[in-house]
């Protein structure tokens, strides 16, 4: 008896030993798939995402190149069509950081959409316009809330770790320079048509709200905020049926009041959030955005008189020209599928590729400026358009490093405002340099890059989290 009763008990052991490790592999597995279900909708996530950049430019490149012409058909002269083209520029700078950080305090989601449909109503009333005020008009809603591709890059930052960061920017980058690329062969083909303008503006309202559908249909794992407070306030509203009428109109009154504050709440946080902001930018990331504007200003000077300026150097037709840009488009566009292993090869350090493409984009643009034949212009500009891609994915991502995640809506959104004001700048400069030579503007370009590089060479690598805390929103 003695020994059955101690084979029996060792018996159990051995089946609750068997049972527990045959839950722990089901446990384990359970979670393994659950693990790779989740990465697939990343995934998924990431592609679509990718997919509303490219709808976004593809869009926007079918207008824009014919907004020149458009206007001028409409009876403006060049210095009015000049203020009109400033005035995007303008609106940019002042809504870009006030867009970042409203998307920082209401959610990604909302933002999104709304900057979405209230372009695609910019782009709808363009197509409506037929004279200048209304042309204007139609520019303002875009000039204020096309800030979709910004809001998408503080998206990804959100998604990924901060060692994936650069690559997936770079690869949405790639899809977006993809949609710039196919919208002015088709903007150009369709504008010779009837009316074509207007059917052009037409069809880029109807990709917006293609884009905005696909944003809604988006698995956002977001909470909806207020859901759970409107709840509890209609359950309430409705114990204090059996009170008296007085007392239930209090508590309407009471409800709607907190309501009312309830809605101006996130604009109230944005100013409070960009207050708590300026010191930081101002003081510790003054160098980073200073770099941005001088690149970027190195870059627009460089393509402001491309086409101007081959013809007269080198009696180059603009057709060819064309042909050039298009070219270096696609190699720009490239450079976000090699952005993986260079990042590899640089331990993912941005600070220091940001300065390797930074002196890389000065040498070439001295380069560009004392080009002798066609062929120098064209090895310059062809690896001009893969340190500038480099570069500007570089600089979004150090901007993210120091600003903190929670604050990349913000972070970006001052960014574009930086960038904003070179557009602003970059027309003046460019005329200024040409009344010297056409190769003036890239020569200023280049001096304006070494600048930035001597800044960068200066200022100690900024670590990561030096300002990830200051500017975190609660």
């Amino acid at each position: 008896m003695e020994l059955g009763g101690r084979w029996g008990r060792s018996s159990n052991r051995r089946l609750v030993s068997e049972t527990a490790e045959l839950r722990q592999e089901r446990r384990t597995g359970t979670q393994a798939e659950a693990a790779d279900s989740s990465a697939v909708r990343a995934r998924r996530f990431l592609l679509c995402l990718y997919l509303v950049g490219f709808l976004d430019l593809f869009g926007v490149s079918m207008v824009v190149p014919l907004l020149s012409l458009h206007i001028k058909s409409l009876g403006a002269s060049p210095t009015v069509a000049g203020i009109v083209g400033s005035s995007y520029g303008i609106l940019q700078l002042f809504s870009s950081t006030l867009v970042g950080c409203w998307s920082d305090v209401v959610g990604r989601r909302s933002s999104l959409l709304a900057c979405i449909l209230l372009s695609a109503l910019g782009y709808l009333l363009l197509g409506a316009a037929s004279n200048v005020f209304l042309f204007v008009l139609a520019r303002v809603p875009a000039g204020i809330f096309k800030h979709t591709l910004s809001i998408s890059r503080a998206l990804l930052s959100d998604l990924v770790p901060e060692k994936e960061r650069p690559l997936v920017i770079g690869h949405f980058n790639t899809a977006s320079s993809v949609g710039f690329i196919l919208g002015p062969v088709i903007g150009g083909y369709l504008t010779e048509l009837e009316d074509g303008f207007y059917l052009t503006a037409f069809i880029c309202f109807l990709v917006f709200i293609l884009n905005a559908g696909l944003v809604w249909l988006f698995p956002w794992r977001e909470a909806k905020p207020g859901s759970t407070e409107k709840g509890l306030l209609w359950r309430k509203t409705h114990m204090l049926l059996g009170r008296s009428h007085d007392t239930v109109q209090e508590a309407a009154t009471s409800c709607r009041a907190r309501a009312s504050e309830k809605a101006a709440w996130p604009w109230v946080k944005v100013v409070l959030a960009l207050q708590d902001m300026k010191n930081l930018l101002f003081s510790e990331m003054w160098d980073i955005f200073l770099v941005r504007l001088l690149m970027a200003l190195a870059v627009m000077l460089y393509y402001s008189n491309f086409v101007l300026a081959l013809e007269e150097r080198f009696g180059l037709r603009p057709k060819v020209t064309g042909y050039l840009i298009s070219y270096t488009s696609m190699l720009g566009a490239m450079t976000g599928l090699a952005l993986g292993p260079i990042l590899r090869l640089y331990k993912h350090n941005s600070q220091a590729l940001l300065l390797h493409s930074s002196v890389l984009t000065c040498t070439l643009l001295l380069l560009y400026s004392l080009a002798p034949t066609i062929g120098a212009v064209v090895i310059s500009s062809t690896l001009l358009s893969f340190s500038t891609a480099i570069g500007r994915t570089c600089i979004t991502d150090l901007q993210l490093t120091v600003g903190g995640a929670r604050a990349s809506g913000t972070v970006i959104g001052v960014g574009q405002s930086v960038t904003a004001v070179g557009r602003i700048i970059a027309p003046l400069l460019s005329g200024i340099a040409q009344e010297v030579s056409p190769c003036g503007p890239p020569s200023l370009g280049a001096a304006l890059a070494l600048v930035a590089i001597f800044i960068m060479s200066l200022n100690k690598p900024h670590s990561n989290g030096d300002g990830n805390g200051k500017l975190k929103s609660e």
